[in-house]
């Protein structure tokens, strides 16, 4: 294999382990399911950003009952739309190269 082909394929997984490590940092963790339930309805922002954090809160929901995917006090529809269109968009990260 080249060896500048092995460098760039390090730093490209170096850079999206931090990315990913980033992104879960801004998780919303702390916010208790009684509490969204009677606080802030959430609109398309909240479920276009829940949508992307679904791979984060998924697995912090597998160890902690208090982390949802899902925010039950939202708007409806546009929050709806948000939610899958981000989460949609998660689809197209992984492309297939063709040589």
């Amino acid at each position: 294999m080249n060896k500048n082909y092995l460098c760039k394929t390090r730093v490209s997984l170096l850079f999206l382990f931090l990315l990913l490590l980033t992104l879960s940092s801004c998780a919303d963790v702390g916010i208790s399911e009684t509490t969204c339930l009677v606080g802030h309805k959430y609109g398309f922002w909240g479920g276009f950003w829940h949508g992307l954090i679904t791979p984060f809160s998924f697995v912090g929901s597998l160890f902690s009952d208090n982390i949802s995917v899902y925010a039950v006090n939202n708007n409806g529809g546009w929050y709806d739309f948000g939610f899958l269109l981000s989460v949609g968009g998660l689809g197209f990260l992984g492309t297939s190269s063709r040589k």
